[in-house]
């Protein structure tokens, strides 16, 4: 946690020591200490953490080792000290990103088992807000923590409670559409969740002054994915409880956005479904009417969170909001694209992308624009239909999704697309292994700093 000073006795310093400027931090250790971290070959090599005792056997500090000084997460090493309290001491170059790491760093998904409560302390930086940083932390453990949740945990019904919840915490209203109402007014949400036993159902949270600027959020919320009828081999089947991955980053940044009360009229739209394996479930080659009334043929019932997406961007975009914005655990070609850290970005808005591009490297939350190619937009032709939700060919298939979301948005001043991973596959410092928030910090900075909060 982050504490004020006055909570501190004696808080330890932390130091970041760069691998090029460890000799020269060294030297000017004290003999035992600089003996101590010889002994046990610290030499500021990126992941090396060493707590340098007290006479009396306390830590008296830290060094973290940062190699090329490249990883603004490194502070997250400090989780491992339980009980303890820590002060930031030399050479950390954005204390802001320094104290977000600390706490991500306390991170754990502890829903199934116990863990110990004992926690690390960090004095808060001066000239950091502190406040500010608690809240994205926080958001970003919702994130996490929605993602985490096994699938036989987390419905459809489930995420709309837990929309509700977060409503319920900001004053914001909640109106869920199911039943019949989603099979007329939204039918291709309605069938990839026709053969699950759990309804799928769209949840609409919106929140702020109704004359401000709005802001919509579109999530994908298909809480598990077998691929239906094409099936998903097992392999690729065992991360799908995170294919609700993009309306937890909905939720995530809808709460930063509350949180900090900034002035605009945010929109959540979350299309939530489970795509099983039933006699309800739709088939390759059925022709689905959209909200949008285009008739879209189906290509592969294992690319179903385009079809959730494009008809609640139909609903929002109806609205012509100033900026409308949706996230989805969507293409694996993305990913082959740009790997798990790299979320793709689409936009027709070039001053937006560079915005949010430069956005991004400020807070440490990287997105990659990929272009909206229009000589790919026939790839999706249909002969019996307007359109095939997938492509005729093997290539680009993160660009031809975008291209046919983007099929459904005619009215908002400023749309962008986020194809992403939503996931860790491996534990770094800040960065556990499971569910993890992309992009949605960068659009938070974005989004605070053009309304003037």
């Amino acid at each position: 946690m982050i504490v004020g000073r006055h909570e501190a006795e004696r808080p330890a310093p932390v130091h970041s020591v760069p691998k090029a400027k460890s000799e020269d931090f060294l030297a000017r250790l004290s003999r035992e200490h600089a003996a101590f971290a010889e002994a046990n070959g610290f030499d500021g090599s990126a992941g090396q953490v060493l707590a340098l005792p007290d006479v009396a056997g306390r830590i008296a500090m830290v060094l973290v080792g940062t190699g090329d000084d490249s990883d603004p997460f490194a502070a997250a090493a400090l989780a491992r000290f339980p009980g303890a309290t820590f002060a930031l001491g030399e050479n950390w170059r954005d204390p802001t990103a320094a104290t977000l790491a600390f706490l991500l760093g306390l991170y754990r998904y502890d829903s199934y088992k116990t863990v110990p409560e004992r926690t690390a302390k960090l004095v808060a930086p001066e000239g950091v807000d502190a406040v500010d940083v608690r809240r994205v932390a926080r958001a970003v453990s919702l994130t996490r923590d929605l993602i985490n949740t096994p699938a036989n945990d987390l419905g459809p019904a489930e995420l709309a409670d837990a929309a509700q919840a977060l409503a319920r915490e900001y004053a914001a209203t909640v109106e869920i559409t199911d039943g019949e109402d989603l099979e007329t007014g939204f039918p291709m949400i309605a069938a990839v969740g026709a053969a699950s036993n759990r309804p799928p159902l769209l949840i609409d949270m919106t929140w702020g002054d109704e004359s401000a600027p709005k802001v919509t959020l579109v999530g994908k919320g298909v809480v598990f994915d077998t691929g239906g009828l094409d099936i998903k081999p097992a392999s690729a089947m065992l991360l799908m409880k995170k294919d609700m991955g993009g309306a937890a980053q909905a939720l995530g940044l809808a709460q930063m956005i509350m949180d900090a009360d900034l002035p605009i009229r945010l929109r959540v739209l979350i299309g939530a479904a489970e795509n099983a394996i039933g006699s309800a479930a739709f088939r390759p080659g059925d022709v689905l009417r959209s909200r949008k009334g285009l008739s879209v043929e189906i290509g592969n019932t294992d690319a179903e969170g385009r079809l959730v997406l494009a008809d609640a961007l139909t609903y929002a975009d109806a609205e012509a909001p100033e900026l409308l914005i949706d996230f989805a655990t969507l293409t694996g070609a993305a990913r082959v694209a740009l790997g798990p850290d790299l979320p793709a970005m689409f936009t027709h808005d070039d001053v937006l992308a560079q915005e949010l591009t430069v956005s991004g490297e400020d807070v440490h939350d990287p997105v990659w624009r990929l272009p909206l190619w229009p000589r790919y937009d026939k790839w999706l032709k249909s002969e019996i239909a307007d359109v095939n939700h997938i492509s005729s060919q093997a290539f680009a298939g993160s660009i031809t999704a975008a291209l046919f979301l983007n099929r459904f948005v005619a009215e908002a001043h400023s749309y962008v697309h986020f194809d992403l991973y939503a996931w860790n596959g491996e534990a770094r410092p800040g960065r556990p292994k499971g569910g993890e928030a992309q992009a949605i910090r960068a659009l938070y900075h974005w989004l605070a700093v053009r309304y003037g909060a």
